[in-house]
Protein backbone atom coordinates (compact mmCIF):
# COMPACT_ATOMS: atom_id res chain seq x y z
CA UNK A 1 0.00 0.00 0.00
CA UNK A 2 1.45 3.34 -1.08
CA UNK A 3 0.87 6.83 0.29
CA UNK A 4 1.04 8.99 -2.84
CA UNK A 5 0.02 12.35 -1.33
CA UNK A 6 -0.42 13.63 2.21
CA UNK A 7 -0.73 16.77 4.32
CA UNK A 8 -1.04 17.68 8.00
CA UNK A 9 -1.96 20.69 10.12
CA UNK A 10 -1.70 21.28 13.85
CA UNK A 11 -0.43 23.92 16.27
CA UNK A 12 2.97 23.79 14.53
CA UNK A 13 1.74 24.96 11.15
CA UNK A 14 -0.80 25.16 8.34
CA UNK A 15 0.79 22.48 6.15
CA UNK A 16 3.08 19.48 6.44
CA UNK A 17 6.22 21.45 5.54
CA UNK A 18 5.67 23.95 8.36
CA UNK A 19 4.76 21.19 10.79
CA UNK A 20 7.79 19.12 9.78
CA UNK A 21 10.29 21.97 10.07
CA UNK A 22 9.15 23.00 13.53
CA UNK A 23 9.08 19.39 14.72
CA UNK A 24 12.57 18.77 13.37
CA UNK A 25 13.81 21.87 15.21
CA UNK A 26 12.13 20.75 18.43
CA UNK A 27 9.89 23.82 18.67
CA UNK A 28 7.79 23.14 21.76
CA UNK A 29 6.52 26.70 22.20
CA UNK A 30 3.31 26.56 20.15
CA UNK A 31 0.91 26.18 23.08
CA UNK A 32 -1.63 28.29 24.95
CA UNK A 33 -2.58 28.29 28.61
CA UNK A 34 -6.35 28.15 29.09
CA UNK A 35 -7.65 27.74 32.62
CA UNK A 36 -4.22 26.44 33.68
CA UNK A 37 -4.32 23.83 30.90
CA UNK A 38 -1.61 23.75 28.24
CA UNK A 39 -3.26 23.25 24.85
CA UNK A 40 -1.90 23.00 21.32
CA UNK A 41 -4.42 25.16 19.47
CA UNK A 42 -4.78 26.03 15.80
CA UNK A 43 -5.41 29.76 15.42
CA UNK A 44 -5.48 30.07 11.64
CA UNK A 45 -8.84 31.14 10.09
CA UNK A 46 -11.04 28.24 9.00
CA UNK A 47 -13.74 28.13 6.34
CA UNK A 48 -17.36 28.05 7.51
CA UNK A 49 -19.47 25.25 6.04
CA UNK A 50 -22.88 26.27 4.70
CA UNK A 51 -24.65 23.01 5.54
CA UNK A 52 -25.48 23.30 9.26
CA UNK A 53 -25.30 19.56 9.92
CA UNK A 54 -21.64 19.56 8.87
CA UNK A 55 -20.51 22.97 10.16
CA UNK A 56 -18.24 21.67 12.90
CA UNK A 57 -14.61 22.56 13.56
CA UNK A 58 -13.42 19.05 12.71
CA UNK A 59 -14.83 19.37 9.19
CA UNK A 60 -13.37 22.86 8.82
CA UNK A 61 -9.96 21.39 9.69
CA UNK A 62 -10.53 18.67 7.09
CA UNK A 63 -11.24 21.22 4.35
CA UNK A 64 -8.00 23.00 5.19
CA UNK A 65 -5.84 19.88 5.25
CA UNK A 66 -7.36 18.54 2.01
CA UNK A 67 -6.86 21.68 -0.07
CA UNK A 68 -3.29 20.97 -1.30
CA UNK A 69 -4.16 17.35 -2.17
CA UNK A 70 -6.50 18.32 -5.03
CA UNK A 71 -8.88 15.49 -4.24
CA UNK A 72 -11.33 16.89 -6.78
CA UNK A 73 -9.21 15.09 -9.38
CA UNK A 74 -9.78 11.66 -7.79
CA UNK A 75 -12.23 9.28 -9.44
CA UNK A 76 -15.47 9.67 -7.47
CA UNK A 77 -16.65 6.11 -8.11
CA UNK A 78 -13.51 4.22 -7.16
CA UNK A 79 -12.31 6.29 -4.17
CA UNK A 80 -13.34 5.27 -0.65
CA UNK A 81 -13.06 7.41 2.49
CA UNK A 82 -11.95 6.39 5.98
CA UNK A 83 -11.93 9.04 8.71
CA UNK A 84 -10.48 8.63 12.20
CA UNK A 85 -11.80 10.78 15.04
CA UNK A 86 -12.69 10.62 18.72
CA UNK A 87 -14.56 13.90 19.19
CA UNK A 88 -16.21 14.66 15.85
CA UNK A 89 -18.42 17.67 16.67
CA UNK A 90 -19.10 17.03 20.36
CA UNK A 91 -18.13 20.62 21.23
CA UNK A 92 -20.65 22.08 18.79
CA UNK A 93 -23.34 19.74 20.11
CA UNK A 94 -22.95 21.32 23.56
CA UNK A 95 -24.54 24.50 22.22
CA UNK A 96 -26.46 23.43 19.09
CA UNK A 97 -28.01 20.20 20.40
CA UNK A 98 -27.95 19.07 16.78
CA UNK A 99 -27.49 15.28 17.04
CA UNK A 100 -25.66 15.22 13.69
CA UNK A 101 -22.83 17.21 15.26
CA UNK A 102 -21.64 14.57 17.70
CA UNK A 103 -21.98 11.60 15.34
CA UNK A 104 -18.62 9.86 14.91
CA UNK A 105 -19.53 9.30 11.27
CA UNK A 106 -19.99 13.00 10.55
CA UNK A 107 -16.49 13.76 9.10
CA UNK A 108 -16.48 10.85 6.64
CA UNK A 109 -20.06 11.57 5.59
CA UNK A 110 -19.20 15.24 5.13
CA UNK A 111 -16.26 14.57 2.81
CA UNK A 112 -18.29 12.01 0.87
CA UNK A 113 -21.14 14.44 0.21
CA UNK A 114 -19.18 17.70 -0.07
CA UNK A 115 -16.89 16.39 -2.82
CA UNK A 116 -19.46 14.13 -4.48
CA UNK A 117 -17.85 10.73 -3.89
CA UNK A 118 -20.05 7.68 -4.52
CA UNK A 119 -17.94 4.80 -3.14
CA UNK A 120 -17.78 3.38 0.40
CA UNK A 121 -17.13 5.67 3.37
CA UNK A 122 -16.77 5.03 7.08
CA UNK A 123 -15.36 6.44 10.31
CA UNK A 124 -13.28 4.70 12.96
CA UNK A 125 -12.94 5.64 16.61
CA UNK A 126 -10.60 3.54 18.73
CA UNK A 127 -9.33 6.38 20.91
CA UNK A 128 -5.72 7.39 20.28
CA UNK A 129 -4.98 4.49 17.93
CA UNK A 130 -7.70 5.55 15.47
CA UNK A 131 -5.32 6.96 12.88
CA UNK A 132 -3.47 3.69 12.31
CA UNK A 133 -6.73 1.73 12.43
CA UNK A 134 -7.90 3.89 9.50
CA UNK A 135 -4.93 2.69 7.43
CA UNK A 136 -5.77 -0.90 8.32
CA UNK A 137 -9.31 -0.43 7.01
CA UNK A 138 -7.95 1.23 3.87
CA UNK A 139 -5.69 -1.75 3.28
CA UNK A 140 -8.66 -4.12 3.43
CA UNK A 141 -10.69 -1.96 1.04
CA UNK A 142 -7.86 -2.03 -1.49
CA UNK A 143 -7.17 -5.75 -1.11
CA UNK A 144 -10.84 -6.63 -1.58
CA UNK A 145 -10.99 -4.27 -4.58
CA UNK A 146 -13.84 -2.29 -3.05
CA UNK A 147 -11.82 0.79 -3.96
CA UNK A 148 -8.87 1.64 -6.19
CA UNK A 149 -7.92 4.61 -4.04
CA UNK A 150 -8.65 5.45 -0.40
CA UNK A 151 -8.68 8.88 1.19
CA UNK A 152 -7.53 8.36 4.78
CA UNK A 153 -8.18 11.19 7.25
CA UNK A 154 -7.49 11.74 10.94
CA UNK A 155 -9.05 14.73 12.68
CA UNK A 156 -9.91 16.06 16.12
CA UNK A 157 -10.51 19.50 17.57
CA UNK A 158 -10.12 20.62 21.16
CA UNK A 159 -13.34 20.16 23.09
CA UNK A 160 -14.37 20.47 26.72
CA UNK A 161 -15.48 16.84 26.98
CA UNK A 162 -12.05 15.23 26.43
CA UNK A 163 -10.28 18.00 28.35
CA UNK A 164 -12.48 17.46 31.40
CA UNK A 165 -12.31 13.71 30.89
CA UNK A 166 -8.52 13.57 30.97
CA UNK A 167 -8.55 16.01 33.86
CA UNK A 168 -10.83 13.67 35.84
CA UNK A 169 -8.29 10.88 35.30
CA UNK A 170 -5.61 13.22 36.69
CA UNK A 171 -3.41 12.82 33.61
CA UNK A 172 -3.78 16.32 32.14
CA UNK A 173 -0.80 18.61 32.74
CA UNK A 174 -0.52 22.38 32.85
CA UNK A 175 3.23 21.95 32.38
CA UNK A 176 4.99 20.87 29.18
CA UNK A 177 4.55 17.16 28.48
CA UNK A 178 7.63 15.33 29.72
CA UNK A 179 7.51 11.76 28.35
CA UNK A 180 9.85 9.16 29.86
CA UNK A 181 11.08 11.60 32.50
CA UNK A 182 11.01 10.72 36.18
CA UNK A 183 9.16 14.03 36.56
CA UNK A 184 6.44 13.36 33.97
CA UNK A 185 2.96 14.38 35.06
CA UNK A 186 0.59 13.95 32.12
CA UNK A 187 -0.45 15.05 28.67
CA UNK A 188 -1.05 18.30 26.81
CA UNK A 189 -4.04 18.10 24.47
CA UNK A 190 -3.74 19.38 20.92
CA UNK A 191 -5.83 19.49 17.77
CA UNK A 192 -5.23 18.96 14.10
CA UNK A 193 -5.80 16.90 11.00
CA UNK A 194 -3.88 14.82 8.49
CA UNK A 195 -4.97 13.35 5.18
CA UNK A 196 -3.47 10.75 2.85
CA UNK A 197 -4.23 9.43 -0.61
CA UNK A 198 -3.35 5.73 -0.66
CA UNK A 199 -3.44 3.10 -3.37
CA UNK A 200 -2.00 -0.32 -4.16
CA UNK A 201 0.63 1.06 -6.50
CA UNK A 202 2.37 4.30 -7.31
CA UNK A 203 5.27 6.47 -6.23
CA UNK A 204 5.51 7.58 -2.63
CA UNK A 205 5.85 6.13 0.85
CA UNK A 206 5.19 2.43 1.28
CA UNK A 207 3.27 1.05 4.25
CA UNK A 208 5.08 -2.25 4.74
CA UNK A 209 3.19 -3.42 7.80
CA UNK A 210 0.46 -2.66 10.33
CA UNK A 211 0.13 -4.40 13.69
CA UNK A 212 -3.01 -4.41 15.84
CA UNK A 213 -3.67 -6.05 19.21
CA UNK A 214 -5.84 -5.60 22.29
CA UNK A 215 -4.79 -5.77 25.96
CA UNK A 216 -7.99 -7.05 27.60
CA UNK A 217 -6.59 -5.36 30.71
CA UNK A 218 -8.46 -2.16 31.67
CA UNK A 219 -10.69 0.45 30.05
CA UNK A 220 -8.27 3.36 30.52
CA UNK A 221 -4.99 1.85 31.78
CA UNK A 222 -2.63 -0.15 29.55
CA UNK A 223 -1.15 -3.45 30.63
CA UNK A 224 2.03 -2.33 32.45
CA UNK A 225 4.00 -5.24 30.99
CA UNK A 226 3.34 -4.03 27.45
CA UNK A 227 2.91 -7.59 26.18
CA UNK A 228 0.25 -6.85 23.56
CA UNK A 229 1.90 -3.54 22.64
CA UNK A 230 5.10 -5.45 21.90
CA UNK A 231 3.11 -7.96 19.86
CA UNK A 232 1.57 -5.16 17.78
CA UNK A 233 5.04 -3.84 16.96
CA UNK A 234 6.28 -7.30 15.99
CA UNK A 235 3.23 -7.80 13.75
CA UNK A 236 3.95 -4.49 12.02
CA UNK A 237 7.58 -5.50 11.50
CA UNK A 238 6.58 -8.79 9.89
CA UNK A 239 9.73 -10.33 8.43
CA UNK A 240 11.77 -7.19 9.01
CA UNK A 241 14.47 -7.23 11.66
CA UNK A 242 14.67 -4.63 14.47
CA UNK A 243 17.86 -3.25 12.94
CA UNK A 244 15.96 -2.49 9.72
CA UNK A 245 14.20 0.38 11.52
CA UNK A 246 16.03 3.72 11.41
CA UNK A 247 13.68 5.77 13.62
CA UNK A 248 10.80 5.14 16.04
CA UNK A 249 8.06 7.71 16.56
CA UNK A 250 6.82 6.85 20.05
CA UNK A 251 3.28 7.25 21.36
CA UNK A 252 5.01 8.94 24.31
CA UNK A 253 2.13 10.68 26.08
CA UNK A 254 3.96 11.56 29.29
CA UNK A 255 1.64 9.63 31.60
CA UNK A 256 3.03 7.25 34.19
CA UNK A 257 1.21 4.24 32.75
CA UNK A 258 1.86 4.73 29.03
CA UNK A 259 5.56 5.45 29.28
CA UNK A 260 6.22 2.45 31.51
CA UNK A 261 4.37 0.09 29.18
CA UNK A 262 5.81 1.57 25.99
CA UNK A 263 9.40 1.61 27.23
CA UNK A 264 9.12 -2.09 28.05
CA UNK A 265 7.58 -2.98 24.69
CA UNK A 266 10.14 -0.99 22.68
CA UNK A 267 13.14 -2.12 24.73
CA UNK A 268 12.20 -5.79 24.41
CA UNK A 269 12.51 -5.50 20.64
CA UNK A 270 15.05 -2.75 19.96
CA UNK A 271 17.01 -2.38 23.17
CA UNK A 272 18.73 1.02 23.13
CA UNK A 273 19.89 0.81 19.52
CA UNK A 274 17.30 2.71 17.46
CA UNK A 275 16.80 6.49 17.92
CA UNK A 276 13.29 7.24 19.13
CA UNK A 277 11.25 10.25 20.15
CA UNK A 278 7.75 11.38 20.97
CA UNK A 279 6.53 14.39 19.02
CA UNK A 280 3.63 15.02 21.43
CA UNK A 281 5.64 17.57 23.47
CA UNK A 282 5.60 19.57 20.21
CA UNK A 283 2.12 18.94 18.79
CA UNK A 284 0.20 18.06 21.92
CA UNK A 285 -1.80 14.85 22.03
CA UNK A 286 -4.19 15.28 19.10
CA UNK A 287 -6.31 12.27 20.12
CA UNK A 288 -7.97 10.74 17.04
CA UNK A 289 -5.66 12.74 14.78
CA UNK A 290 -2.47 11.93 16.72
CA UNK A 291 -1.45 8.78 14.85
CA UNK A 292 -2.31 10.41 11.53
CA UNK A 293 -0.20 13.51 12.16
CA UNK A 294 2.70 11.40 13.41
CA UNK A 295 2.46 9.19 10.32
CA UNK A 296 2.61 12.31 8.14
CA UNK A 297 5.71 13.48 10.01
CA UNK A 298 7.37 10.12 9.39
CA UNK A 299 6.43 10.30 5.70
CA UNK A 300 8.11 13.69 5.39
CA UNK A 301 11.20 12.47 7.22
CA UNK A 302 11.48 9.57 4.78
CA UNK A 303 10.98 11.85 1.79
CA UNK A 304 13.73 14.19 2.95
CA UNK A 305 16.24 11.36 3.28
CA UNK A 306 18.27 13.25 5.88
CA UNK A 307 20.46 11.94 8.71
CA UNK A 308 18.47 13.72 11.40
CA UNK A 309 15.34 12.71 13.32
CA UNK A 310 12.81 14.52 15.49
CA UNK A 311 14.36 15.31 18.87
CA UNK A 312 12.73 14.05 22.04
CA UNK A 313 11.95 17.21 24.00
CA UNK A 314 11.89 16.65 27.75
CA UNK A 315 13.82 17.70 30.86
CA UNK A 316 16.54 15.11 30.29
CA UNK A 317 15.93 13.28 33.56
CA UNK A 318 15.14 9.80 32.29
CA UNK A 319 13.08 7.65 34.65
CA UNK A 320 15.48 4.97 35.88
CA UNK A 321 12.52 2.71 36.66
CA UNK A 322 11.97 2.32 32.91
CA UNK A 323 14.05 0.19 30.55
CA UNK A 324 16.50 2.58 28.87
CA UNK A 325 15.51 3.19 25.26
CA UNK A 326 17.51 5.48 22.97
CA UNK A 327 15.84 8.90 23.01
CA UNK A 328 17.06 11.18 20.24
CA UNK A 329 18.17 14.73 20.93
CA UNK A 330 18.95 17.65 18.62
CA UNK A 331 22.47 16.38 18.00
CA UNK A 332 21.50 12.80 17.14
CA UNK A 333 22.81 11.65 13.75
CA UNK A 334 20.86 8.61 12.64
CA UNK A 335 22.25 8.06 9.19
CA UNK A 336 19.86 8.39 6.25
CA UNK A 337 16.36 7.50 7.44
CA UNK A 338 14.83 4.94 5.08
CA UNK A 339 12.40 3.13 7.38
CA UNK A 340 10.25 4.37 10.29
CA UNK A 341 8.08 2.74 12.92
CA UNK A 342 5.27 4.70 14.58
CA UNK A 343 3.32 3.44 17.59
CA UNK A 344 -0.10 4.42 18.93
CA UNK A 345 -1.95 3.09 21.96
CA UNK A 346 -5.45 3.96 23.13
CA UNK A 347 -8.06 3.51 25.81
CA UNK A 348 -9.70 0.13 25.77
CA UNK A 349 -6.29 -1.50 25.39
CA UNK A 350 -6.00 -0.83 21.65
CA UNK A 351 -2.43 -1.16 20.41
CA UNK A 352 -1.30 -0.23 16.90
CA UNK A 353 1.97 0.13 15.05
CA UNK A 354 2.79 1.05 11.47
CA UNK A 355 6.01 0.65 9.48
CA UNK A 356 6.79 3.04 6.65
CA UNK A 357 9.63 3.15 4.16
CA UNK A 358 10.62 5.14 1.14
CA UNK A 359 9.66 3.12 -1.92
CA UNK A 360 12.68 1.96 -3.87
CA UNK A 361 12.32 2.45 -7.62
CA UNK A 362 13.25 -0.70 -9.55
CA UNK A 363 13.10 0.79 -13.05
Amino acid sequence: MIITKYNAICNLGDNIEEVFNKALNGDAGCFELRNSRRLGCINTPLEEIKEENYNIRANQLILKVLKPLEIETLDKNSTAIVAATTNSGVEEYETSRNPKHFEIGNPAEFVHKYFGFTNFYTSVSTACSSGIKAFSIAKELLEKEIAQTVLVIGVDSIAKLPVYGFDSLEILSGEPANPFSKNRCGINIGEGAAAFIVSKEGEGIEITGIGETTDYYHSTTPDPEGIEAEKAIRLALGEMKPEDIDYINLHGTGTQANDLMEARAVYNIFGAKVPASSTKPLTGHCLGAAASIETALCCRLLEKGIDKVFPHIYDGEYDEKLPKILLADKSTKSGEVKTCLSTSFGFGGTNCAIVLRRKICTT
